[in-house]
């Protein structure tokens, strides 16, 4: 059975993006292929997309779900950092847009048993490319405890970091770490009842913490974001869809201080309430656009 799949703040895309017929669009985490079908409609019969996803299997299902667009879409096994790279490689200029959702795929969260999801036990993993040398395992049974605090605390903003890493530490002197479910009970134990949050499992932010840390997330996107100007031609568009306040700022900071950028909304674009009815995990995002300043 094929995972849903259903992309987040797919309308408003469309709409900032400013699709014209016979343009080249880059998807920079292709996912399972949402938005980059939507912009192949609204561009076509000649609008081309460069999909780039460094997740083998969720690569392998958008080539299954896009396979009737055989010609106009581009598949890249790379990280979004790399785009400029790959594009000279595959003799690509300046594209006409581009958009990154930075929210995981209904595959990696529900099927992939690679840890993203704190559901059930899986292997503690997390690697978005299977290429890379440390899993969340390897980084939670290696770092110091004081360097666990700090991935906890500023790459999950979780106020209980020092306890939750001290209690990692205790652990992994009897048994190594290695499935989700051993770290949602360290979790669990350390965190006082009186300062669980209400909203979200008392594990969340110490896995998207984890997350962050193994794939360099945010090291990723800093990148991408100093070097959008050399990817999307003046006029152009780039759109950021963002599922924690981390990114956020991010993405909020380099639109608002490179010169050569232009933001076109001043406050993020949230999801509809139809649309988090449907699909709840778009309650988080926040999308962002910018233009490239014209010559």
């Amino acid at each position: 059975m094929q995972p849903v799949h259903l992309p987040v703040l797919l309308p408003e895309v469309l709409e900032y993006l400013a699709l014209r017929h016979g343009g080249i669009y880059v998807d920079g985490n292709l996912g399972l292929g949402g938005h980059s079908r939507a912009i192949l409609e609204a561009s076509g019969p000649g609008g081309r997309v460069v999909g780039f996803d460094w997740d083998e299997e969720a690569l392998a299902q958008a080539r299954l779900n896009l396979a009737g667009y055989h010609g106009r879409i581009e598949f890249v096994r790379r990280n979004f950092a790399e785009m400029r790279e790959a594009l000279d490689e595959l003799g690509i200029g300046l594209v006409d847009g581009l958009v990154l959702d930075l929210g995981l795929s209904s595959l990696q969260l529900d099927t992939s048993g690679r840890g993203f999801s704190f559901q059930g036990s899986e292997s503690l993993d997390m690697r978005m490319d299977n290429r890379a040398p440390e899993t969340a395992a390897d980084l939670l049974n290696r770092a110091s405890e004081s360097e666990l605090a700090d991935i906890f605390y500023y790459y999950g903003e979780e106020r209980q970091a020092r306890r939750i890493a001290a209690y990692v530490a205790d652990a992994r002197k009897k048994t190594p770490l290695a499935t989700t479910d051993q770290l949602v009970r360290i979790v669990e134990d350390a965190v006082p009842p009186k300062f669980r949050p209400k909203k979200i499992h008392v594990a969340t932010k110490v896995f998207q913490a984890l997350r962050i840390a193994v794939n360099g997330e945010l090291a990723n996107l800093e990148k991408i974001l100093d070097r959008v100007v050399d990817i999307v031609k003046p006029g152009g568009r780039i759109c950021v869809i963002s599922f924690h306040s981390l990114e956020d700022r991010l993405v909020k900071r380099a639109f608002r201080n490179n010169p050569d950028l232009v933001p076109v909304n001043a406050k993020p674009i949230v999801a509809a309430e139809q649309e988090v009815l449907v699909n709840p995990r778009s309650r988080s995002a926040r999308l962002r656009v910018a233009t490239v300043r014209g010559q």
